[in-house]
């Protein structure tokens, strides 16, 4: 029973089994292979336009080198005051920034509300110069808290910000979850609403190690390259990057794992609405899910062996919690079963 997080689940036998295939032999290094350039061809097809696939060690590397790419002198990136790159990456995008800091804008339940953001960008007003300037927004697809932001919700991110002439960013660890809750193309997500770039992840979606920042509009990320070589972000052997993106994509793996992941999340859900000793804190969206536990019962659970983490309350939580009672965090992926669920779901009954 393993909920705590998608990135405690493995690796899908179909990325195992190309790391192998790729694993004799020679190709040229750093992202410059046969291998490499057809993975980053798979990308314009994904996206539906020439973009720039950089590849990344972890998502959070793949974050902060997106920032670094739209810093600014004094720059402010204006993100959800939950946002994963705010509160859980530990100052990376400051540090790879050289100390670009992070603006928090609210919103209820992980998304960022467009008319707080269009306050929070004017409060840096050429009068307030010593503040700092804005030089980007960042999104996070999906959220903290498991929803997902909709089409018209990232355009209308994107209208405030380019009235504002800030570019967009997009936190995608868990974009395959958004597309496969959505149903919408990577396109319409992304630049076709008005995203800039995008840090995209796979590691949680069933590879080894699998991120990267695809640049959508040519106009931005123009020294990214460089950056991400400073960095020590540039893998010599990047193949074997590309090997595992080359089976993530082959007929649609990758939201296949995703849309499990999902349903599994919707399983959990209703498992959890239907026990005596839980209830919902909030309708999941993608493939976390936030229960209300009195704390007993979660102690009672964690001793049976299930793995999940206690949360803090999002703003925009409209719930109510008992005095012994806590918001837990539970996290379906693409290895998740339905033993694992119904197992579960006896114990808290």
């Amino acid at each position: 029973m393993f909920f705590a997080s998608d990135n405690w689940a493995g690796v899908h036998p179909d990325i195992s089994a190309n790391l192998a295939r790729h694993a004799d032999g020679v190709a040229t290094a750093y992202g410059d292979g046969d291998l490499d350039r057809a993975a980053y061809r798979r990308f314009n097809e994904i996206f539906e336009r020439e973009v720039e696939v950089f590849f990344a060690a972890t998502g959070t590397a793949a974050n902060a080198l997106s920032m670094a790419a739209l810093n600014r002198i004094g720059g402010i990136a204006l993100c959800h005051s939950e946002a994963h790159m705010s509160v859980d990456e530990f100052g990376a995008m400051g540090f790879y920034t050289g100390g670009a800091r992070m603006a928090p804008v609210p919103g209820p339940l992980g998304r960022i509300n467009p008319e707080a953001l269009d306050r929070a960008i004017k409060r840096y007003s050429q009068d307030l110069a010593p503040a700092g300037q804005p030089m980007a927004v960042t999104i996070t697809q999906a959220t903290e808290v498991g929803t997902v932001y909709s089409v018209d919700d990232v355009k209308a991110i994107a209208e405030v910000s380019r009235r504002h002439k800030l570019p967009v960013h997009m936190d995608g660890a868990r974009f395959a979850n958004a597309i496969a809750a959505t149903g919408v193309s990577p396109a319409e997500m992304t630049w076709k609403s008005g995203v800039d770039l995008i840090s995209f992840g796979a590691t949680k979606n069933g590879c080894w190690m699998a991120d990267a920042v695809v640049i959508l509009n040519p106009d931005v990320g123009n020294d990214l390259r460089l950056q991400r070589q400073r960095a020590g972000q540039t893998f010599s052997k990047a193949r074997f990057i590309s090997a595992q993106f080359e089976a993530y994509f082959t007929d649609d793996l990758w939201l296949r794992m995703a849309g499990h992941a999902n349903q599994m999340a919707a399983r959990l859900a209703e498992t959890i609405e239907d026990a005596p000793t839980g209830r919902l804190a909030w309708l999941p969206q993608a493939n976390e899910v936030f229960a209300i536990l009195d704390r007993a019962t979660a102690e009672r659970l964690r001793a049976a062996g299930a793995k999940f983490h206690e949360w803090g309350v999002p703003s925009g939580f409209d719930g109510h919690l008992g005095d012994n009672e806590a918001i837990y965090r539970f996290v379906a992926s693409f290895a998740t079963t339905t033993e694992e669920i119904d197992r579960l779901g006896h114990l808290l009954g």
